[in-house]
């Protein structure tokens, strides 16, 4: 159970850092050509959140095999943490997203 738990962090705190730091590397782009780096860092959020969450998971292929295998042979333990991490990755991107909007100072 510790190692699951340590997993469901490290998935979390990943989806947040790619959101946290891609949206603000990706606003430098908007300085150097004279844009207004708030609006690319919204925009790179709302962009980059299904990125950051299918990354932080380790790539989708992987994960929809264990859930199919769960599911079809009825291991339900399977289907419950592949499901845990899935949420996991959702909920430090969306986090993310919260967070670059709160600095960005938008609102959608």
């Amino acid at each position: 159970m510790e190692r699951f738990a340590a997993k469901l962090l490290f998935i979390f705190f990943t989806s947040l850092g790619m959101i946290v730091g891609g949206t603000m590397i990706g606003s430098i782009s908007a300085v150097l050509t004279g844009q207004g780096p708030f609006r690319t860092m919204q925009n790179l959020a709302q962009d980059l959140k299904i990125w950051a969450a299918v990354a932080a998971i380790g790539g989708t292929f992987t994960s929809l095999q264990a859930l199919e295998s769960g599911l079809l042979e009825g291991q339900v333990s399977t289907v419950a943490k592949q499901l845990a991490f899935l949420f996991s990755a959702f909920a430090g991107a969306h986090l993310g997203y919260m967070l670059v909007l709160t600095v960005a100072g938008g609102k959608r």
